[in-house]
């Protein structure tokens, strides 16, 4: 049974894996289906040590598992529950009011506080 404990964990975990622009496009790209890391690299125009360390941080928050596939790990989402949640989570229209800075000085969101998307 979920306490409310280990909801804010889960939830917790779930922030700190999409707080990054780099993993959310790693998810992204996990919900079309499982990857490997040099594909993924290739993919989204990232280093492969990029990807396998954002890798790494997903996995250690419970969000990918790895797979090893002889001389290859292959990366999925580790729940199809979790894999609905965020299709659905992606789907939404966030109401976003423009005329309201964002409270963040350091803030990288792309889009949000005139910023735009990290390379």
């Amino acid at each position: 049974m979920l306490t409310i404990a280990s909801r804010t964990d889960v939830m917790n975990r779930l922030g700190r894996a999409m707080s990054d622009p780099t993993r959310s496009r790693i998810l992204l790209s996990l919900l079309d289906g499982p990857g490997y890391p040099a594909k993924l690299a290739r993919d989204l125009d990232l280093t492969r040590t990029n990807v396998s360390n954002h890798l790494a941080c997903l996995r250690g928050c419970g969000i990918v598992v790895a797979e090893p596939e002889g001389r290859q790990t292959r990366y999925e989402i580790a729940d199809p529950h979790l894999a609905a949640a965020l299709t659905t989570l992606v789907e939404v229209t966030l109401a976003v009011d423009e005329s309201i800075p964002c409270i963040d000085p350091a803030c990288t969101v792309p889009g949000c506080c005139g910023t735009e998307q990290p390379s």
